[in-house]
């Protein structure tokens, strides 16, 4: 990708606009295929679903595909590989292409970091993009990625290009979280619910990127991806899985063990570059507190349901208040350890 469109790819990884493979989500294709085919596909479609699982690949696969075949009576039904050798895919490649734009959270050069939110002026580039394309026949494709990390006054601004969209244009609105999203950005929008990666299809997206698993950790892996290849990749690549052991410590014991156990995920996830480790410590403690809270409930103990639920809110509260506020994040995940670990 070019510098100036440059997108968080974690280690192992491959960008979405230039991955030419997806796995386990045949059916979503055909039905975005076909719908184009028959004239009558929505102009803009939330296509959610946890992260990881091939969201945005799917977005740029189907973008090469309406690129490739600009008249959806002659296009086909089946989505192809995108063909490497065509000019708009290395245009998309290259963050070059007049006919597609990708909105993400934009990289920050002096701080050397990704901005939190995805700003209205990145949503404004769309404006733009779409005056200086709209004397062409081509079709102009925005792909929000993902729409969660739209602050207000942006998810305001592509609120009004979903209520009058441009000739020959589509929108493929990316959400991890859709419950987030304002619920007319919602409404708008043509819902495609994708849903995690099965065993199978995972092992062939992590074969396909080459990813080395230690073979005696091969089957804990799969399990605790939950069918998403960048939570794989984070296990593997990022210290992930010995973050899951410090962790998995520290809810069965205590004492002096347990304290060791909290030390090192608070040392490992506060160091300096350490933000990848440090999402997926808020993603593994949200994921331990949920699951819980849901088997209380279905065991019918409804009141250790309710304050699990309580919990959950309260941790993603202080995980929010400590960065808005840059505290101290190893104190930050300290007491959040210890309220967990008494909790659960």
């Amino acid at each position: 990708m070019s510098a100036d469109t440059e997108t968080l790819v974690l280690d192992g990884a491959v960008h979405p606009a230039a991955n030419t493979r997806l796995f386990g989500h045949r059916a979503a294709e055909e039905f975005l295929t076909r719908s184009y085919k028959s004239g009558k596909g929505h102009h803009a479609v939330l296509i959610e679903g946890p992260e990881g699982i091939g969201k945005a690949t799917l977005a740029f696969r189907f973008a090469n595909h309406v690129l490739a075949h600009p008249d959806p009576q002659t296009a086909p039904e089946s989505l192809a590989d995108p063909d490497q050798s065509a000019p708009f895919f290395r245009q998309i490649v290259a963050g070059a292409s007049h006919n597609l734009l990708h909105i993400t959270r934009p990289f920050d050069a002096k701080t050397g970091k990704f901005k939190t939110a995805i700003t209205v002026d990145e949503v404004r580039r769309a404006g733009k993009f779409f005056s200086q394309t709209s004397g062409t026949q081509s079709w102009r494709i925005v792909i929000v990625d993902p729409a969660d990390d739209m602050n207000r006054s942006a998810a305001n601004a592509i609120l009004k290009m979903l209520e009058e969209p441009p000739k020959r244009s589509m929108f493929l609105v990316i959400s991890h979280v859709p419950g987030r999203l304002l619920p007319t950005i919602r409404s708008r929008c043509l819902p495609l619910v994708l849903r995690p990666l099965d065993e199978p299809d995972l092992r062939a997206a992590l074969l396909h990127l080459g990813l080395a698993i230690p073979s005696h950790a091969e089957a804990r892996l799969v399990s605790a991806a939950r069918g998403s290849v960048s939570q794989a990749i984070k296990l593997v690549n990022y210290g992930g899985l010995d973050i899951l052991d410090a962790f998995e410590n520290i809810l069965r014991g205590g004492g002096a063990e347990q304290r060791k156990a909290m030390h090192k995920i608070a040392d490992a996830v506060s160091a300096r570059g350490s933000d990848i480790l440090y999402d997926f410590f808020v993603s593994l403690v949200g994921e331990r507190v949920t699951d819980n809270a849901k088997l209380a409930a279905q065991a019918g103990d409804l009141d250790r349901a309710f304050r699990l639920s309580n919990l959950h809110a309260s941790l993603a509260e202080r995980m929010t208040v400590s960065d808005a506020y840059n505290l101290d994040r190893k104190q930050t995940v300290l007491g959040l350890l210890t309220d967990l670990a008494a909790a659960l």
